[in-house]
């Protein structure tokens, strides 16, 4: 029984039902350190309401995690964000947010499996953390743009210095964006299927 004494479960939201038109859905994966924006990016494109793992940190991360530049935050994702957006009539995109922390890694694989692309979500105050996140994509075989979400103190640089020192080759698009802002992301995910688009007709993409 439900909370209203019903004996049927309450099914999902008339918004969330898969439009009729779709014909394709593509899984898309939104990697990143920690606190730089995957659980924010994937809440304000979905055009459901989306599903998070998110748990209040506790002391037993200090020491642990790297919380640099986001000391403020009071939670974190400890399994996955999900979200969908339709591109077009036809082509769906299912959003699927891993978690950041380094403890919570070992789920990425599972994660990964089955996904066409991913976006790389960075912090110019913590470049370093990125390789780790790149190379696990490199390794598993998933194309891959990255993301440079703005912070309001964060440096900025121009994008060839960014991809020298993210060590990237020059077909790997670099976008900007603010992951607060839905047509941003949105833009992210856009280009992140130009590429993916790309090499598919190149014959990269398999």
């Amino acid at each position: 029984m439900d909370f209203n004494g019903s004996d049927t479960l309450p099914g999902p939201r008339t918004e969330d039902h898969l439009p009729h038109t779709a014909q394709a859905a593509v899984k898309i994966v939104i990697v990143g350190g920690f606190g730089v924006g995957k659980t924010t990016m994937v809440g304000s494109v979905s055009e459901i309401r989306p599903l998070t793992t998110e748990e209040t940190m506790t002391q037993a991360g200090i020491g642990v995690d790297d919380d640099y530049g986001s000391e403020s935050k009071t939670a974190t994702t400890v399994a996955m964000d999900f979200g969908r957006i339709s591109i077009t009539e036809k082509l769906v995109l299912y959003l699927f947010g891993t978690p950041g922390q380094e403890r919570f890694w070992f789920l990425w694989n599972g994660l990964f499996e089955g996904a066409l692309g991913a976006v790389v979500l960075v912090d110019t105050r913590r470049l370093e953390v990125s390789f780790d996140v790149m190379g696990r994509l490199e390794e598993g075989g998933v194309p891959f743009v990255v993301a440079v979400n703005s912070f309001p103190d964060a440096p900025r640089y121009p994008v060839e210095e960014l991809r020298t020192a993210l060590d990237l080759s020059p077909d790997i698009p670099i976008i900007d964006c603010d992951v607060r802002r839905r047509a941003s992301s949105k833009d992210v995910l856009m280009t992140l299927m130009g590429f993916l688009h790309s090499l598919a007709m190149s014959g990269a993409l398999t």
